[in-house]
């Protein structure tokens, strides 16, 4: 029992399908670690629910109807809807909602048999690229506390890190899985667009948003990727009208013949000199295993920064505008009319960051600016994907770092948000262009920090991304290693 928290999603599935351990004494476990709320990572636990679910869990064992992952933990971003945990999205504006449903990743887990532990701190709304921007307080980095966790799903990072949980959900729409993974040393991957039905997860940029996976291993994040995604039709105009895929399959594949494309611009002025010690040893264990590194270019990889901070904040000011008081969430007490309600809710229930990036949003679209700033970065958008194509008839997968430089230390960028937005150079042109995109520890930078390198695929290629992430931690431990005082 003392090292269940220990142990990975794989092996706490089979201890419980032995029925070596039941769900009940797993749940009660990661409880009891959760207790007191370590590095501020959850919003919401209710012990009662989870335990309910854990029993029910263990009736399935008995009977011999369980699921593939029947009984084993998980925690979710506070931007999945849930009915039985309140939804905040990290923001003053929804404090205590309820969900009459749940989002299909989260029904989707718990058809599988998982067990909800509880809701996950993040970024307000998903902005941030630290954790620093929630309403109910930073979360911290279990390898520092001094230091941020990445963000937005840093909650998540730094549950999974801590030990809290065994997995997390986390949600990307320009490196919100991918960085805080890299910055907590866990393994995380965005899918293709449209693998993961977005029905009931909370609206940041939609033609962005898309969920994934998080956890200590690769091998672990394709269980759970497989039981996530399929097709939504009919709850999601988004959704890929493709069957579900078993990503575990593959995952021992020799890498005699794959094709690692280097691009240049990965490498360049900006990038810390610790962070490029690590990925260039991860890529000469690629080399080791059998992988080919091949040089390749992606010539607006600079121009990704500008394009995705007109393009999310215009669909943020759009999805944002249903959060007004009417039907449900935060409305101010004191106010004259409808339109000074609207106002007053607004004003007291976003956060800067929030508030930020709605009035960019409305100012790109607006009536003179639409066509010099909008439209111009739909077109660059599409060149970045065009980019990435050209590139893969060069290679099979991508490599390179996820940041610039290992988590950084709270306050540091409090009054340059600048600054937050260029620590995602290197993960938003595989969110501009759709692509699946993975961090993988691959070692320790300045202060002892893990350094994640990153694996971008080509549309629908997870499973390729899942076998190198996974025959790289065959080779390595990094991975296995957890912050002092948390073995």
């Amino acid at each position: 029992m003392s090292d269940l928290h220990q142990l990975s999603v794989k092996a706490l599935a089979s201890l419980l399908q032995t029925k070596e351990v039941s769900a009940v004494e797993v749940a009660t476990r990661f409880l009891a670690r959760m207790g007191g709320n370590p590095h501020n990572a959850f919003l919401d636990i209710d012990s009662e629910v989870t335990l309910a679910q854990a029993r029910a869990s263990d009736a399935k064992l008995a009977d011999g109807t369980a699921g593939p992952l029947e009984g084993v933990p998980v925690a979710h971003k506070d931007v999945f809807v849930t009915r039985d945990f309140a939804t905040t999205a990290g923001s003053k504006i929804l404090s205590g909602y309820r969900s009459p449903f749940d989002a299909t990743v989260v029904q989707r887990l718990r058809t599988a048999g998982m067990v909800t532990l509880g809701k996950l701190n993040c970024d307000e709304f998903a902005m941030g690229s630290a954790n620093e921007n929630s309403a109910y307080g930073p979360v911290q980095n279990p390898w520092d506390t001094a230091r941020v966790p990445g963000g937005s799903s840093g909650g998540s990072a730094a549950a999974v890190a801590a030990g809290l949980a065994p997995a997390a959900t986390g949600t990307d729409t320009g490196g919100s899985i991918r960085q805080p993974a890299s910055f907590c040393g866990i393994t995380g991957i965005k899918p293709t667009y449209g693998r993961a039905s977005r029905f009931g997860l909370i609206a940041y940029a939609s033609s962005l948003d898309q969920a994934g996976p998080m956890a200590r291993s690769a091998e672990d994040c394709a269980l759970l990727l497989s039981a996530m995604c399929g097709a939504d039709l009919d709850r999601d105009s988004t959704s890929l009208d493709m069957p579900t895929e078993d990503f575990a399959a593959s995952l021992n594949n020799s890498l005699d013949v794959l094709r690692i494309g280097i691009p240049k611009e990965f490498f360049g002025e900006g990038l810390a000199a610790d962070v490029r010690a690590a990925v260039d040893g991860a890529l000469r264990e690629y080399e080791k295993l059998g992988a080919k590194l091949v040089p390749i270019s992606l010539p607006r990889t600079e121009l990704s920064i500008p394009v995705y901070y007109i393009i999310a904040p215009a669909e943020a000011s759009s999805n944002l505008s249903r959060f007004d008081g009417v039907k449900f969430g935060h409305r101010a007490k004191d106010y004259t009319d409808l339109v000074d309600m609207y106002k007053k809710t607004r004003a007291e229930g976003f956060g800067n960051e929030v508030k930020r990036r709605i009035m960019t949003g409305a100012y790109v679209l607006s009536h003179g600016y639409y066509d010099a700033y909008y439209l111009q970065a739909q077109k660059i958008r599409r060149m970045i994907a065009d980019d990435f194509q050209k590139a893969f008839k060069e290679c099979d997968v991508i490599a390179g770092p996820v940041a610039p430089s290992v988590a950084w230390k709270f306050g540091e960028n409090a009054n340059d948000p600048v600054a937050d937005y260029l620590a995602d150079i290197f993960t938003l042109p595989a969110s501009l262009a759709g692509l699946p995109g993975m961090s993988v520890p691959a070692g320790f930078g300045a202060g002892g920090m893990p350094v994640g390198l990153q694996l971008i695929g080509n549309y629908f290629k997870e499973a390729q991304l899942l076998n190198a992430a996974h025959r790289l931690q065959q080779a390595t431990d990094f991975h296995l290693r957890q912050p002092k005082g948390l073995q």
